[in-house]
């Protein structure tokens, strides 16, 4: 199994038309072969900010595929580059982590 632990950093005041573009997309992802989990996380509400929070323009994507193929295919997949240029002008950066278990 791949993990992916997805920081995705809008330009300020952007996140919730970026998160709404990002649940519009959601099933398309969840339907592809070998997608185990794709969800958006924000910091939890009640907690107060630390230097670990990640702020009211930041959300986290947490995805598992079944293997390394499926999540290659996902990342050229025909709904995710219209996702991408949809999204490019709310988008500040993103930092894409790959990790695998142990």
């Amino acid at each position: 199994m791949i993990q992916v632990v997805a920081v995705i950093i809008a330009k300020p005041g952007q996140r919730a038309p970026l998160l709404e573009a990002f649940k519009a997309n959601r099933a398309a992802v969840l339907a592809e072969e070998g997608c185990i989990e794709y969800a958006a996380t924000i910091d939890a509400q009640g907690i107060p900010p630390s230097k670990a929070s990640f702020g009211p323009d930041t959300f986290v994507v947490i995805e598992k595929w079944a293997s390394l193929p499926a999540l290659q295919a996902h990342a050229v997949a025909p709904h995710m580059a219209a996702f991408s240029a949809q999204t490019r002008e709310l988008t500040e950066s993103k930092r894409i982590h790959v990790l695998e278990p142990i």
